[in-house]
């Protein structure tokens, strides 16, 4: 009886072993079967002009970050400024099937074909704080870009400029953004009897390019009150080329960014204003919008206007600006932890107690 009950016994554990392994098996299947999640998330690519502007750091770690949050995986490229490879890096997109592909262009003319061809294959287009011209994108998402020329113009006004000079140091013209800031300014400086000497534009955003045209048009720059620059980056440069010709503070500047450089500069007097765009909320709709586009849903109709970029009205969303001098900086850069208080006023310590 003995022999008999450890022969059973052998065999009961057999056939235990024989279930647990089947079970594993299966267990292993259902994994592997879950484990299909990651391939649903909705797939954003996002192509970026270049890292070199200080806020486009900024618009990636908050666009990404929202996307993830709302489940979906993004994947960023940097074209460093070259349009070629942003059109290889759409066309990558598209072999890679995205949801949807997010686009800060570079030059609008080099990459329509590529748009259409996403959209040829079901895949959303969002033009991504710059228009891209002529290629009738599925949306597209920016500042007020007309307010901000005007909150550059008005700054200059305020400050007590009335019939007087201004030389306008843009950014390139293959930035669709940029003619748009213009007309803002040029209106208010019409307004206001102001006489515009010259206006020239930094090819790429360059901003050496701004620096050498201050070095290269001294009596220009001699007779102007004012300088309007396309954004904090170049005026950087042309701060710094007033400050080697010991005009720096002298001759009014305006930007828009708000760099941490610039609103150091504001508090330090060499710059008199730049337009604070809330790039957190910008990049935070433009997520929660590339969600929506790829899971079918439409955006409400009262946040949104329209953009013609030669083609078709594209839908075009706003975001507000803000002018930021040095009264309001506490209020608007350090409260909102934009920049701290203590990088704000570095070079002026006893200011930042005021």
């Amino acid at each position: 009886m003995g022999k008999k009950r450890r022969v059973f016994d052998i065999v009961l554990c057999i056939l235990l072993i024989i279930c647990l392994l089947c079970g594993c098996g299966s267990a292993a299947k259902e994994s592997v079967s879950n484990g299909k999640s990651g391939e649903d998330k909705i797939q954003i690519g996002m192509c970026f002009d270049s890292f070199v502007i200080e806020r486009w750091q900024r618009d990636r770690d908050v666009f990404v970050s929202t996307a993830k949050e709302l489940g979906a995986e993004v994947n960023v490229q940097n074209a460093n400024g070259d349009p070629n490879k942003q059109k290889e890096q759409i066309d990558y997109f598209i072999k890679k099937g995205m949801d949807v592909i997010v686009i800060i262009s570079i030059d609008p003319e080099k990459i329509a074909d590529s748009v259409k061809k996403a959209q040829d294959e079901g895949i959303k287009v969002i033009a991504y704080d710059r228009p891209i011209t002529g290629a009738g994108a599925d949306l597209y998402i920016s500042f007020d870009n007309e307010m901000v020329g005007e909150m550059m113009g008005k700054a200059f006004v305020d400050n007590g400029l009335v019939n007087g000079k201004v030389v306008m140091i843009c950014g390139s013209l293959t930035d669709n953004n940029v003619p748009m800031v213009c007309e803002g300014f040029e209106r208010v400086m019409e307004e206001n009897g102001n006489e515009i000497l010259d206006v020239f534009y930094a090819d790429g955003w360059k901003a050496e390019a701004a620096g050498d045209y201050v070095y290269e048009h001294t009596d220009l720059i001699e007779q102007a009150d004012a300088i309007m620059c396309g954004n904090d980056d170049l005026a950087s440069r042309v701060v710094y080329a007033l400050s080697e010709k010991r005009l720096a503070g002298k001759k009014m500047v305006v930007g828009q960014d708000a760099d941490l450089e610039a609103c150091q500069r504001i508090v330090e007097g060499t710059q008199l204003m730049t337009v604070y765009k809330p790039i957190e909320k910008l990049a935070k709709r433009a997520a929660e919008a590339a969600v929506m586009l790829a899971s079918g849903e439409e955006l409400s109709e009262d946040e949104l206007s329209n953009y013609y970029d030669g083609k078709k009205d594209v839908p075009y969303l706003k975001i507000e600006t803000i002018s930021v001098s040095k009264d309001n900086m506490d209020e608007v850069i350090v409260n909102s932890g934009f920049h701290l208080k203590e990088d704000v006023y570095l070079n002026v310590p006893d200011m930042a107690s005021n």
